[in-house]
């Protein structure tokens, strides 16, 4: 019943790279491309002011020259593809050294930097069956070669923290977890608890301060922005994007403002949400550079993480610009990124 001011923000006022999301065939269920036609996909961004897109999607092999023929050939400085490794050989001795020839490879053939998803930490498993964490030194040899090529690391370790706590009523996404039971990581007897993957994660960026590591997703820890605001105070190498947390960080407004202030040049834009919409850009627009209270971080209804709503940061322009795009284009070295 609240009567607010409501401001709608089409376009973004500085241009945007949106340097999280997913343009391939990875995570749709029939193999097909997330967007099904790159044109349309120009067509917002033009529309919203969207520089470039990041795709995470470009995997390996094939699949990597797929995406890259599709996006970053097809519209050079439009879009710009990370491959990901193929972890199937963590069975194997000596999987470091061959995820390190990987990467490589991929970097060779035109990926412009590393995808590692929450497998690593959860379910990704060595020869002996053990649950392989991401500060597993036998995976140096990975983050090493990204340095040595000067390519960023974009890393997704654990999971909100709802999702490793009891399945019951006091669980604040119950209903999200009920509609996608794999994403619930509470039993103690397969999984880690997320402390533990989180630890593992700081202990990761402290041992390979040459390599440059995106934490996707609010460095992985949104519900604590004061230990995010420790670690990028920390760690000169760490990066934080923002994607698929809005929900997060409007209910904390002052807290992410705070954060946001304190490293404007260690947070990036970025969505998580595919295809890309207007209406999409339209929210993340809206909860950056106003100060509206208590609007709706998404259109579907029920929303799809909590029952709350946000309210937004009003950013000042020197902040706003760098994280719209400023500081994505600043890691992303190379043919790719262009300014417009």
């Amino acid at each position: 019943m609240l009567r607010l001011p409501v401001h709608h923000v089409p376009r973004a006022r500085f241009p945007v790279v949106d340097a999280h999301n997913h343009l391939g065939r990875w995570l749709t269920a029939d193999g097909s491309w997330s967007a099904p036609h790159a044109e349309d996909v120009l067509e917002v961004m033009d529309a919203c002011n969207v520089a470039s897109i990041v795709n995470l999607d470009g995997m390996w092999g094939d699949e990597l020259q797929a995406n890259l023929d599709r996006y970053d050939r097809a519209h050079p400085g439009r879009f710009v593809t990370f491959c990901q490794l193929d972890w199937g050989v963590t069975s194997e001795a000596g999987f470091g050294e061959r995820l390190a020839a990987q990467l490589e490879r991929c970097v060779r053939e035109g990926a412009r930097g590393l995808k590692v998803w929450k497998q690593l930490g959860l379910r990704i498993r060595d020869e002996r069956g053990t649950i392989l964490m991401p500060d597993d030194p036998r995976l140096d040899a990975v983050w090493e070669t990204a340095a040595s090529l000067a390519v960023p690391v974009t890393i997704h370790v654990a999971d909100p923290v709802a999702f490793f706590e009891p399945l019951d009523e006091t669980n604040e996404r119950l209903e999200e977890l009920l509609a996608n039971p794999d994403w619930h990581f509470g039993d103690r007897s397969r999984f880690p608890p997320f402390e533990r993957v989180i630890d593992s994660f700081e202990v990761l960026v402290a041992n390979h301060p040459a390599t440059t590591f995106i934490g996707a997703h609010v460095a992985c820890f949104a519900e604590d922005l004061a230990w995010v605001s420790r670690m990028l105070g920390s760690y000169p190498n760490l990066y934080a994007d923002i994607a698929a947390r809005l929900p997060e960080l409007g209910r904390q407004p002052r807290a992410a403002r705070r954060l946001f202030l304190e490293h404007p040049d260690r947070i990036l834009f970025g969505t998580d949400l595919f295809p890309p919409a207007r209406q999409t850009y339209e929210i993340h627009f809206r909860f950056l550079e106003t100060a509206d209270e208590h609007f709706a971080y998404s259109a579907d209804d029920p929303p799809p993480e909590g029952r709350w709503a946000i309210s937004g940061l009003d950013l000042p322009d020197d902040v706003l610009r760098r994280i719209s795009g400023e500081n994505a284009r600043r890691l992303i070295e190379g043919p790719g990124i262009k300014r417009i």
